[in-house]
């Protein structure tokens, strides 16, 4: 791995101010854990990241696709080599009754655009703390609606920087999963298919769901959001809440006691705290219910 020619050539396709060296990952999660990444890049354009990639490449450089770190734990010994953040890329527009959202846009920020034209069916994704390109790759979904639901097309980068589009046929989505993920694929944009609706109604349906939202989540503590994917014919949380465990601690991480199925940083916790809070949940609900419950978070980096 060359990280020292990589960043000389660099300097020359990402201005200054879109690479941070030795950055640490704990200001770019929710969770607020992490350490350093060696290199995160900023790019502004579909252009920087294809050649951020293609750089990576060349020099044997690893790196990581990530969006607003809603869904992601870098482990405390942090990330070597590039992690490619595609925040900056978040122009959302409509037309007609079409939606269309850079992979950086923030669901939220998308759902407000669709409110803005009163366009309904993104109502379900007013409150999901990620962004459209983290969406697409996970078949994001809350209430019922994914976006498998609601999904035209996207436009998509290979490991090669080569850009394509697929249907939403062609992009298989399901439970938290898609060739997005399978394939290592990077999202660009999205076009989301929409309907004509009531302003009014939209508004009043989007304000129902975050209150809903407010109110059954510890929103007040830095989390990833529900921490396991839903086991065939159970509900996690309600598996971890029979099992005794809300407020179960671990360091600074512990099981909410305001909804089981998340697990938060109460009180300045590392990655390792939460990850090892993780694995005890893990380890007792197998024990006690033979089932195997699957992290729905992100985890990269050392320890």
């Amino acid at each position: 791995m060359s990280l020292e020619n990589y960043k000389l050539e660099l300097e020359n396709i990402i201005a200054s101010e879109g690479i941070k060296y030795n950055e640490p990952m704990k200001n770019h999660t929710s969770f607020k854990v992490g350490g350093p990444a060696d290199i995160l890049l900023l790019p502004e354009t579909p252009k920087q990241i294809g050649d951020a990639v293609k750089l990576c490449a060349k020099h044997g450089v690893n790196f990581y696709i990530m969006g607003n770190g809603s869904n992601l734990i870098v482990r405390d010994g942090g990330y070597r080599g590039v992690i490619i953040k595609l925040t900056s890329l978040d122009n959302v527009s409509a037309d007609g009754e079409y939606l269309k959202a850079e992979a950086g846009a923030s669901l939220s920020t998308a759902a407000k655009e669709a409110l803005k034209y009163s366009l309904t069916g993104m109502e379900f994704a007013s409150g999901i703390p990620g962004t459209v390109g983290g969406a697409v790759t996970m078949n994001a979904g809350a209430y019922g609606p994914e976006i498998k639901d609601i999904i035209e097309y996207a436009i998509l980068m290979d490991m090669d920087g080569n850009q394509f589009k697929l249907s939403k046929e062609e992009m298989d989505l399901s439970y938290r999963s898609s060739i997005v993920q399978k394939n290592n694929y990077i999202v660009l944009e999205a076009v989301f298919k929409l309907e004509k609706g009531d302003y009014d109604e939209i508004e009043s349906r989007m304000d129902e769901l975050n209150k809903r939202r407010a109110e059954k989540q510890p929103l007040n503590y830095p989390s990833a959001g529900s921490t396991f994917k839903r086991p065939i014919g159970y509900y996690a949380g309600k598996l971890i809440e029979d099992a005794g465990l809300k407020g179960m601690r671990n360091g600074g991480a512990s099981i909410s006691e305001k909804h089981a199925g998340f697990v938060i940083n109460k009180d300045n916790a590392t990655a390792r705290d939460v990850l090892g809070l993780i694995s005890k949940v893990q380890k007792i609900i197998k024990e006690k219910n033979a089932v195997t419950l699957e992290p729905e978070v992100r985890i990269i980096g050392e320890e």
